[in-house]
């Protein structure tokens, strides 16, 4: 997949989306799209920690996939932005934050159809 144009794709779905990004098993974020002029709300750091928070918890959530079944998104809606991530496939998590005003059951079936388009794509080039 192509996790540029993913997070590209992303931030032209609504202006209210601040981040599209993906980290990989470390929480390191390999690539980003940042909406012009808005400020980051947390430190390098402080990011680092919260992808590793989202990670353990689709971790948890993996564990219990036997019983009920994959898990698809998550969404997290704080006093200042929701964030909404998504597992891809070798251990990487889509991570989005938009504001809070934003649709965001927009936003997810958006993104979920272009995950869907890209893996029927990739699957009919193999």
């Amino acid at each position: 997949m192509d996790y540029d144009s993913l997070c590209k794709h992303i931030l032209n779905v609504d202006p209210k989306v601040r981040f599209a990004g993906i980290c990989d098993d470390s929480g390191e974020i390999k690539y980003r799209g940042q909406r012009e002029g808005i400020k980051n709300l947390l430190s390098p750091e402080e990011t680092k920690k919260s992808n590793l928070q989202a990670l353990a918890r689709w971790g948890l959530r993996n564990a219990l996939a036997a019983k009920t079944a994959k898990g698809i998104y998550a969404m997290a809606e704080y006093e200042k932005i929701k964030r909404i991530t998504v597992p891809l496939e070798n251990d990487h998590l889509l991570l989005v934050t938009r504001e809070v005003e934003a649709d965001h059951r927009r936003i997810i079936n958006n993104v979920l159809k272009f995950l869907q388009h890209s893996s029927d794509n990739y699957m009919s080039d193999a």
